[in-house]
């Protein structure tokens, strides 16, 4: 996307502090052309917060725990909410401030409240202020993905011709991930690998248990499957992402699924016990468009032969293309 000429914006993103959320509110603003600062829902959220910080006058940079990038100083050009704490506050501050407020994922309440409100397909929330996507938002762009692949690829094949990623979720309340499923799901990846030859990076979440882990490690252990952890610059998420020539994902994360179907590299999903309607409609959404596949089916094994790109399914530029369409009469190419 290219922003329209003098085209400057300044976003700031409210959402409770995880990884996943960060990335959902970034995503969207940098699609944007949009710089953006990032503010953490409190734990205990006030049900009236003191917001006369907004209306203070141009130049105040800091106040009841807000900061406002420095280069912006009368306030935020739009509110990125995200979740429902992140509803919440967003609401509370877009009011005050007089600016439109953007709401990622279903609030659930009050959504005529928001100026628009971006919600999955599986989701079925329907209205004027609603833009509908296929994936969850996300800031796996091409070009950053080939920064990771240029950084990753040597310490994450390793010498191996062929490498499948694996990305761990773990429990949610719909899906079970404790030790009993990592020894399962060990066990066919095991299988995957003996029969294809490939290697093997796994990547655990913040929600895989230590226990589930451990598990899962010695089942695969004389494979060539290494577990992969770290922080920060050391994360090699995107890495494997940008590396992997297939990609297995569990089924409890639709942030994970939809970040491995933004690479050209083919996606299996890895099944656990539980049921959930809306991630069922997700899966099958990208079953229909041919972009995922359970993991260890035969079509998908077969891919390990085969050289072929697929398709990125991406809706975060789809989504902030219309968001400024309609918020700001912005045109992007």
């Amino acid at each position: 996307m290219t922003a329209p000429p003098g085209w400057r914006k300044h976003a700031l993103i409210v959402a409770e502090d995880f990884a996943g959320m960060h990335a959902q509110g970034r995503g969207l603003a940098e699609r944007a052309a949009m710089s953006w600062t990032f503010h953490a829902v409190p734990q205990r959220l006030k049900s009236r917060l003191p917001l006369h910080w907004l209306r203070a006058q141009s130049g105040r940079k800091k106040a009841d725990g807000f900061r406002f990038d420095p280069s912006f100083t009368s306030g935020p050009d739009l509110v990125i909410s995200i979740g429902g704490r992140g509803g919440v506050l967003g609401r509370q501050i877009g009011r005050a401030c007089g600016v439109p407020v953007v709401q990622i994922q279903d609030p659930r309440r009050h959504r005529q409240d928001f100026s628009l409100v971006i919600a999955n397909a599986h989701d079925a929330v329907k209205g004027d202020n609603v833009i509908e996507v296929r994936t969850a938002l996300h800031d796996m762009t091409p070009a950053r993905l080939a920064a990771a692949r240029e950084k990753w690829e040597a310490r994450l094949r390793d010498g191996e011709e062929k490498l499948l990623g694996v990305l761990l979720g773990g429990p949610n309340g719909r899906y079970r991930f404790g030790e009993p499923e990592a020894q399962a799901l060990g066990r066919r990846i095991r299988g995957f690998l003996e029969r294809t030859g490939m290697g093997c990076a796994l990547v655990p979440s913040r929600r895989t248990s230590p226990q589930a882990l451990r598990v899962m490690a010695a089942e695969l252990s004389g494979t060539k499957c290494r577990t992969w952890q770290g922080q920060g610059a050391d994360n090699p998420y995107v890495g494997v992402l940008s590396c992997a020539d297939m990609l297995a994902v569990t089924v409890d994360s639709v942030s994970m699924i939809s970040e491995a179907v933004a690479t050209t590299a083919p996606v299996g999903l890895l099944a656990l016990p539980g049921r959930s309607r809306r991630l069922s409609a997700f899966a099958a959404t990208l079953k229909g468009l041919g972009r995922v596949q359970d993991f260890g089916g035969k079509n998908f094994e077969n891919m390990s032969f085969s050289t072929v790109a697929h398709e990125r399914v991406d809706d975060t530029s789809l989504a902030a293309r219309e968001m400024c369409r309609r918020l700001f009469g912005a045109g992007f190419s």
